[in-house]
């Protein structure tokens, strides 16, 4: 730890003698340069790009950093990217395409737990590695995955305490129906209750639902002191506005999303979602100097307009992670990479960030923000550096 470049990351730690790769994963450029493949398999198309299709953005920008740089043990990376177009069959098919017909040597991908779950087979049977950028629910530990944003104790868990100490103790819970939200809302319910609070409501929508009138009714009808919200991708977009007609805006009702960035937002609309809050483990509006130079550097690739939110951090992190961990393995060999993960550490734009010895998460801080007119955010909490626990006691 503390062996960083001076770019802020972890320098190779590993010899570069002996590296064992199959040929057909280092073919050779034009210039005679060897070369590793990195699969990007994110939804390009479908309900969840809103929230997804950046983060390929942020990966690419890691890779052409990394490839400026002298690459990776001297080769370059070429990413070979894949539309998972929302559908979870279709992330697994492309999964065994990215492992087995073009033998990426890591996947840096999918968004929703159900993506992930989809992909586990294909990973399992390949012995293959998936980089999983997107905070969860937690309940999970795949030997082939690094789980590289925040588990549920570091976002469901804080987000409920913090509500519950600065807002009030009755809740209202909303969610997109699938794995996520009702997990997450298997550890907010008794999270809620070992504070001395109440649930005043739980409702799901199905994916991709753009009319939340009977919902918003309920939830009028509650009084809720706070909502919790797990709704995803473009469902926001109606959401959001629905709550605000309804007089549920920022202002009048306290609302706390998981899943809603600053990507979100672009796509929700700014005047949408002013006063409403979010728990992220990364805002663009973080001051520090790690994050001043990636949000220059991005502007000066995609343009002053782009925004950057929590996956995309996380995508960009986890490619540097690989990175990492390839060069201290001093091999591309996965169980190498894997076992040269543990201990990990980088200094990324949102701080430090730790892979934890034995659970393949990461240990790092959470904040939360309050959504401003810009559609940046006020941090107004922000926890020490915590322990990532998948397996959480629930209502401890």
């Amino acid at each position: 730890m503390g062996n960083f470049d001076r770019r802020g990351f972890v320098k190779a730690g590993g010899a570069l003698a002996g590296t064992a790769v199959a040929a057909s994963v280092l073919p050779r450029t034009a210039f005679g340069q060897q070369t590793v493949k990195l699969g990007l398999l994110h939804s390009l198309s479908g309900t969840i790009a809103l929230a997804e299709a950046s983060l390929v953005d942020a990966e690419k920008f890691a890779i052409e950093e990394i490839n400026a740089a002298g690459g990776v043990m001297g080769h370059q990376i070429v990413p070979v990217i894949e539309d998972g177009a929302s559908e979870n069959p279709v992330f697994a098919e492309k999964a065994r395409k990215l492992l087995q017909r073009d033998k990426v040597a890591a996947i840096i991908g999918c968004y929703t737990s159900a993506s992930r779950k989809a992909v586990l087979p294909a990973l399992n049977q390949a012995k293959g590695l998936l980089y999983y950028p997107t905070y969860y629910e937690g309940q999970e530990l795949d030997k082939q995955v690094i789980y590289t944003s925040q588990e549920a104790t570091q976002s469901v868990i804080a987000a409920i305490q913090w509500m519950a100490r600065e807002k009030g103790k009755s809740f209202f819970l909303v969610g997109s129906d699938y794995i996520y939200p009702r997990t997450c809302n298997k550890i907010a319910k008794p999270t809620i209750t070992s504070l001395g609070g109440k649930v005043l409501g739980e409702e799901y929508a199905p994916l991709g639902h753009t009319e939340f009138s009977s919902i918003i009714t309920k939830i009028k009808a509650a009084k809720p002191d706070c909502i919790y919200s797990t709704v995803v991708g473009g469902s926001n977009v109606a959401f959001y506005k629905q709550l605000k007609a309804a007089g549920l805006d920022g202002e009048k009702q306290v609302l706390l999303s998981t899943v809603v960035s600053e990507n979100e937002i672009d796509g929700i609309g700014k005047d949408n979602a002013v006063g409403y809050y979010a728990c992220m483990g990364y805002f663009q509006s973080l001051k520090n100097p790690a994050n001043e130079r990636f949000i220059q550097a991005f502007h000066r690739k995609f343009g002053n307009d782009r925004v950057i939110g929590d996956p995309m951090e996380c995508a960009y992190n986890s490619v540097h992670l690989w990175k990492a961990a390839v060069e201290k393995a001093g091999s591309f060999d996965v169980d190498k990479v894997i076992a040269a993960s543990a201990g990990l550490e980088i200094d990324a734009p949102e701080g430090k960030v730790r892979v934890h010895d034995t659970n393949h998460h990461v240990w790092k801080k959470v904040r939360v923000g309050r959504a401003r007119a810009d559609g940046q955010f006020d941090i107004v909490w922000e926890s020490d550096m915590m322990e990532p626990n998948p397996f959480p006691k629930l209502g401890a």
